[in-house]
């Protein structure tokens, strides 16, 4: 508790997130995707905006190389991603969701629209508009309009 009488900020945006999570996991669960795990939503939303190699997925994550390939290795095993040939480099292969990923992503992405809609009925679009604005502050303008960041939103 702060002076106030009321609850930390950073305390209650750390309650927020995991409601949040654990709202979306319950909702996509139901809709049969029940293995997701911790870093497929990055994952899929990466991949959503375009397929990448493991060493862009690395960098996009900000987590080694090794990293990433374990993370695609589990995915690939579960259907979620499937590993291609680069058609621009013989060498490489390019890490695409298959239709089972598509599938989760956009119910991930139907969940984040409708939690949002509600959120707006009870509060009103001024104090949604409000908290995004702050949440962008708190994040970093700057982080926010990255390339990569702008790709996850959308």
């Amino acid at each position: 508790m702060t002076r106030s009488g009321k609850p930390d900020i950073g305390i209650l945006l750390l309650l927020a997130d995991q409601e949040f999570v654990r709202d979306l996991r319950e909702h996509i669960a139901a809709l049969g995707y029940a293995d997701q795990g911790r870093s497929d939503g990055f994952v899929l939303r990466t991949l959503g905006a375009g397929p990448t190699t493991i060493t862009g997925l690395a960098e996009r994550l900000e987590i080694t190389k090794q990293g990433a390939a374990q993370i695609v290795d589990d995915m690939e095993r579960r259907g979620y991603v499937e590993r291609r040939p680069d058609p621009t480099d013989a060498r490489a292969r390019l890490l695409h969701l298959t239709a089972q990923g598509t599938a989760a992503l956009s119910a991930a992405r139907r969940f984040h629209q409708a939690y949002e809609r509600r959120l707006r009925k009870r509060f009103g679009d001024e104090a949604i508009d409000t908290l995004r604005d702050v949440l962008t502050h708190m994040a970093g303008e700057a982080q926010v309009s990255t390339p990569h960041f702008r790709a996850l939103m959308f």
